[in-house]
């Protein structure tokens, strides 16, 4: 393998690996508030695909203003499905609001197949993002370039709003006791519903980024990329922000060697033997805290 074809494959992988960044921050930010696993995250990010769809397509909107309607549409999908879904069951056994949450997702693939079919939509081309562009001797196109400078943008400005405002000490104060946070006046309901905004913001313009490159998508599309960056998430430390992020860069890194290395029938496979690996070896992930149950 030369120096340039290494340093392209360096590239793309990292830039497959800050889309599922992206995503996983969700997974993770949502355990860290309700503790709850949000399978149906994968499928919101698939939601916002259909959005794209239906802006440039449908109604002919610019690129420009696509982008703000599925941005505001998958955020409201999912304030929608935390308001119906999860609030109700608040106060129910941990199970019950997980079985929701996996309803939720068969509800969205059922949906999106009733509304659009199963077959796969041609994605609409966002033109400045597939231009090609050449940085030495390596060629990439603007959208993988970009990805991870806007990944680590968008996590840097999630720290700073978590550790220096007072929304971010409210939702600290709500991962480290949910209970104890409501008696001291916080108001829970409106940090929940932020947690899932940032949540689906993020989902929305990972899913721009992923599907700029991918010529269609389907009811199903969701389901892997979702598996994969809920595994990021554990990897990482579920309920930490920067194990998540580090969690989807190695596995986009790993999965992006193993196709060059001829074995693409293996990488996703990979990615499940991983997340057996570090359950076995160390269950709370890189960097998350072990949670004692009080009684």
């Amino acid at each position: 393998m030369t120096a340039n074809a290494f340093l392209q494959y360096c590239l793309t992988g990292i830039s497959i690996g800050g889309i599922y960044a992206l995503i996983a921050i969700g997974y993770t930010m949502v355990y860290g508030i309700l503790r709850l696993i949000n399978f149906a995250h994968g499928d919101i990010f698939m939601m916002a695909a259909y959005f794209m769809i239906f802006s440039m397509v449908n109604f002919a909107l610019p690129w420009y203003m696509a982008i703000i309607v599925v941005v505001s549409a998958t955020v409201a999908l999912g304030v929608c499905i935390e308001k119906l879904a999860y609030k109700p069951l608040r106060s129910a056994p941990r199970m019950s609001i997980m079985i929701s949450a996996i309803g939720v997702s068969y509800f969205l693939q059922n949906v999106a197949t009733y509304l659009f079919s199963a077959l796969p939509k041609p994605y609409p081309s966002i033109g400045f993002l597939t231009k090609t562009i050449s940085i030495g001797g390596i060629s990439t196109s603007v959208v993988t370039f970009i990805t991870p400078i806007l990944t680590l943008g968008f996590v840097f400005i999630l720290m700073q709003l978590i550790n220096h405002t007072k929304i971010g000490m409210a939702m600290r104060a709500v991962s480290k006791d949910f209970e104890t946070s409501q008696l001291m006046g916080i108001k829970i309901n409106r940090v929940i519903s932020i947690t899932f905004v940032i949540g689906c913001f993020l989902a929305a313009i990972g899913s721009i980024l992923y599907f700029t490159p991918r010529p269609s998508v389907y009811p199903l599309a969701g389901s892997l990329p979702g598996l994969k960056c809920f595994i990021a998430a554990v990897f990482g430390g579920i309920g930490s922000i920067p194990g998540a992020v580090l969690g989807g860069f190695i596995i986009g890194l790993s999965e992006t060697f193993i196709k060059a290395a001829g074995y693409s029938e293996f990488s996703d496979v990979f990615t499940f033997i991983l997340l057996i690996v570090i359950l076995l070896i160390k269950p709370t992930g890189l960097f998350g805290e072990k949670i004692t149950e009080k009684v």
